[in-house]
C-alpha cells in the first residue's frame, strides 16, 4: 500500500489502511470493497480477526445483546443456537464474514500499527507498524474502538505476586484452576460471566467488589432443533425476529422511562433474592439507581454466591504481596492465582497508538478534555482520518451503530471522488458545536449523573463513551448531508 493512489489518478484508487479487525474494520473493509475502493489494508496485532471477541476468551464469555441483533444486517446469521451468543459462536461468524467477502488478501494479521502521522505536504498518513514498517495511506479507518487498552489497577505490590496472574482479557488458558484458590479483583461484566465457571472448578474463589452492579435475568434458553430450522428456513421470521429486539433494545436505551427503570430494579432485586444469606443479599445490592453503570445480565451470577467455595470480599484491597491478597481490614487472604476483572480503558480510543495531526497536534493533545469528534466518526485537525465505535456512540446494538458508521464513511469517500478532494477535515466549530450539544443532552440521563464510579467518563469528569439518543437516532443524523461541516481541498 502506498499513498499513490490519490484522488487525481481516478474515483477507487485511494489506499485506504484499517487499523483493527474486529467488527468494525471487517464491515468496514466489506461495505468499502462493495463501493469499488478495492486498495484496502487491515492491519490486525493479534493473529486472528474477531478483536474483542478474538482477545476475551474468558470461560463463560458472551454478548449481551440478543444474538439476532448481533450479526450485519447484510450478512444475517440465521442459525444462532442461543438468544444471546457466547465468544466462539460471534468469533466464528466474523471469521465467516471474512471467508465470504474474500477479506484474506487485505489481512496483515500478527501486524500491530503503533503511530500514524499526518503529511500535510503530500495530503496522506504515514504509518509504522510494530516490525517497523513504513506504510503510507490516503485513508485511515481506526478499528480499534474502546475494548483495546487494559486497564490495570495501581496496587502497592502487584508486580511482586509470585503465583500465577493474568487479566480477564486475556485469559491464561495453558493454566489449570482445579483445586487453586483464585482472587477475582473487580465484579463488573467480564467477572459475572466467569465467576460462575471457574467456582465449579476451583478450591476457592474470593470475589473482591468495590461496588455492586444490577444484574438483571437473561432469557437465554438455547433454541430448540425446531427454533433454529425455522429461523434458517425462513427468512421472515427471522426478519420479524430482528425487528422485536430492535424495538425492545430501542425503546429502553435512552433510560428515560421511569417506569421502565423501576421494573429493572425490580428484577434485578429479584434476582439478587436468589442469594440465601441476608448478609451477602444486601452487600449485593446497588446503592445507585438502574442504569447508573453498564446493566449487566445472568442467571448464574447470584446464586453462585451459595456456594461453600465463593467469598464476597467488600473491604478495599490495600496490596498485593507475593502470596496473598490484602484488605484494608488488614485481614490477608492466600491465593494462588490472581485475576484482574478490571476492564478497559475505555475513553482512549485510537489515542492508544500514537497518532500526529496537522502542526504536529497529538490526538492527546487533542483530547486532553476527553475523547471527542463530530458523529464520532471524525475529529478536527485529523484529515482523512474516520473512527469507528468511536467517542459517544456506544448504546445498543454495537454491529447496528457500527454499520450507520460505516455508511457515514463510504458517502463522505464518495463525496471526496466526486468532487476530487485530496481530503477533507471536519471544522472545529462544527464539531465544538456537535459536541456541546451531545454532553446537554447527556447531561439529561438522570441515572448518568447519579455518580456512579463507572467507565462513561473521562478524568475531566466528561461523558466520552455513551451515546444517550436511540440507534434510529444515531442513524438519522449520520445520513443528513453535511459536506458544508468540513474543510476540503
Amino acid at each position: 500500500m502506498s499513498a499513490n493512489g490519490s484522488a487525481a489518478n481516478g474515483a477507487r484508487s485511494r489506499s485506504i489502511a484499517i487499523i483493527g479487525a474486529g467488527p468494525g474494520g471487517l464491515c468496514a473493509a466489506i461495505r468499502l470493497k462493495n463501493a469499488g475502493f478495492s486498495n484496502v489494508a487491515i492491519f490486525e496485532r493479534a493473529a486472528g480477526v474477531g478483536g474483542t471477541w478474538y482477545h476475551n476468551r474468558y470461560p463463560g464469555a458472551a454478548c449481551d445483546v440478543q444474538s439476532h441483533l448481533y450479526s450485519f444486517s447484510f450478512e444475517q446469521k440465521r442459525d444462532w443456537t442461543r438468544p444471546y451468543a457466547t465468544q466462539p459462536e460471534i468469533k466464528a461468524y466474523l471469521e465467516h464474514c471474512v471467508a465470504a467477502y474474500e477479506l484474506e488478501p487485505h489481512l496483515r494479521l500478527g501486524t500491530g500499527v503503533t503511530s500514524a502521522t499526518w503529511d500535510d505536504d503530500r495530503s496522506h498518513w504515514v504509518l509504522v507498524t510494530d516490525g517497523g514498517e513504513r506504510v503510507e495511506a490516503d485513508i485511515v479507518v481506526s478499528g480499534i474502538g474502546m475494548f483495546n487498552d487494559l486497564h490495570v489497577p495501581e496496587i502497592p505490590g502487584l508486580a511482586d505476586f509470585a503465583g500465577t496472574i493474568f487479566h480477564s482479557a486475556r485469559w491464561n488458558h495453558d493454566h489449570d484452576l482445579t483445586g487453586e484458590t483464585v482472587g477475582v479483583i473487580g465484579s463488573a461484566a467480564s467477572a459475572v460471566q466467569f465467576v460462575p465457571e471457574i467456582a465449579k472448578q476451583a478450591g476457592q474463589v474470593h470475589l473482591f467488589q468495590r461496588t455492586a452492579n444490577w444484574v438483571l435475568p437473561k432469557a437465554d434458553t438455547p433454541y430448540t432443533t425446531e427454533e433454529v430450522e425455522r429461523f434458517v428456513t425462513d427468512p421472515v421470521a427471522v426478519a420479524q425476529h430482528r425487528w422485536q429486539v430492535f424495538r425492545m433494545i430501542e425503546g429502553v436505551i435512552t433510560f428515560s422511562n421511569p417506569q421502565a427503570l423501576q421494573m429493572a430494579e425490580q428484577f434485578g432485586r429479584q434476582n439478587i433474592a436468589l442469594v440465601e444469606d441476608p448478609e451477602l443479599r444486601r452487600k449485593l445490592t446497588p446503592t445507585e439507581p438502574y442504569g447508573c453503570k453498564r446493566p449487566l445480565i445472568s442467571n448464574e451470577y447470584y446464586p453462585t454466591f451459595n456456594r461453600p467455595n465463593v467469598e464476597l470480599v467488600t473491604d478495599g484491597v490495600s496490596a498485593i504481596t507475593t502470596d496473598s491478597i490484602e484488605t484494608v481490614d488488614g485481614r490477608s487472604r492466600p491465593v494462588d492465582t490472581v485475576v484482574l476483572a478490571t476492564g478497559f480503558a475505555t475513553d482512549r480510543y485510537l489515542s492508544a497508538i500514537a497518532v500526529t495531526g496537522r502542526g504536529g497536534v497529538t490526538i492527546d493533545d487533542a483530547w486532553a478534555d476527553g475523547a471527542q469528534a463530530y458523529l464520532g466518526i471524525t475529529t478536527a485537525g485529523f484529515p482523512n482520518l474516520f473512527i469507528l465505535y468511536g467517542p459517544n456512540t456506544n448504546n445498543g446494538s454495537i454491529i447496528t451503530m457500527i454499520e450507520h458508521q460505516v455508511a457515514y464513511m463510504v458517502r463522505q469517500l464518495r463525496r471526496m471522488d466526486a468532487d476530487d478532494l485530496a481530503w477533507i477535515d471536519v471544522r472545529p466549530d462544527v464539531m465544538e458545536r456537535y459536541n456541546t450539544e451531545l454532553q446537554h443532552d447527556l447531561d439529561g440521563v438522570a441515572v448518568w449523573q447519579a455518580g456512579c464510579n463507572g467507565y462513561y467518563r473521562a478524568a475531566s469528569g466528561r461523558i466520552v463513551t455513551q451515546w444517550p439518543h436511540t440507534m434510529s437516532e444515531f442513524r438519522r443524523r449520520t445520513q443528513r448531508p453535511d459536506a458544508g461541516a468540513y474543510a476540503s481541498a
